[in-house]
């Protein structure tokens, strides 16, 4: 799976410890992000939670992934995922972009994707943002938990979702539901 990994080590064999053509060289220099890919995506597979599963559309590009949470208990059991995870240039000095992809009816999810999650924020109040210490595994396992244990209805970024939840319990787990039914098999 990580041609990149094995693109890095043939290169640095050719290469040898010294390169003898600088230019030649300065063309295949792989980034700081990609080194720190290759081994934070071989942690992540060794490490994914059983409900989610991760998926490289192009494997020379560790960059960009495809992550699927299917939820095994709760509000969002039965339901499938997506969210599309971006690491910018700057990575880890800044937190992945994410998205989710399928519309869902969630209070720390708007309906167009966007996410409430304190680690993905560069700058965090609560001082639980992104550091360079955190890597996609901790990512993954946050997006993860937003279906179970993270859940918040105090915090939201989808008011109108919290509210619902807050007035009916009952008619907010039908229209979960039906979400689940409509855009998340």
């Amino acid at each position: 799976m990580l041609t990149l990994a094995s693109k890095l080590k043939r290169d640095d064999g050719v290469r040898g410890p010294r390169a003898s053509n600088p230019a030649s060289d300065s063309s295949r220099r792989v980034s700081v992000r990609d080194k720190l890919l290759v081994k934070e995506v071989a942690d992540l597979e060794a490490n994914l939670p059983c409900t989610c599963k991760v998926n490289f559309p192009d494997p020379n590009k560790l960059h960009y992934f495809q992550l699927t949470v299917t939820p095994d208990e709760g509000y969002y059991q039965g339901g499938k995922f997506l969210f599309e995870i971006e690491v910018p240039d700057a990575y880890n000095m800044v937190p992945p972009k994410v998205k989710c992809l399928t519309r869902i009816w969630h209070p720390n999810i708007t309906e167009t994707g966007e996410i409430c999650l304190s680690l993905l924020r560069e700058h965090s109040i609560d001082g639980t943002g992104w550091a360079p210490t955190r890597t996609l595994k901790d990512i993954v396992w946050g997006l993860n938990s937003l279906f179970t244990d993270l859940l918040n209805f105090d915090d939201p970024l989808n008011i109108e979702a919290a509210e619902h939840h807050l007035r009916d319990k009952e008619d907010f787990r039908n229209k979960v539901e039906d979400y689940i039914k409509r855009y998340a098999r």
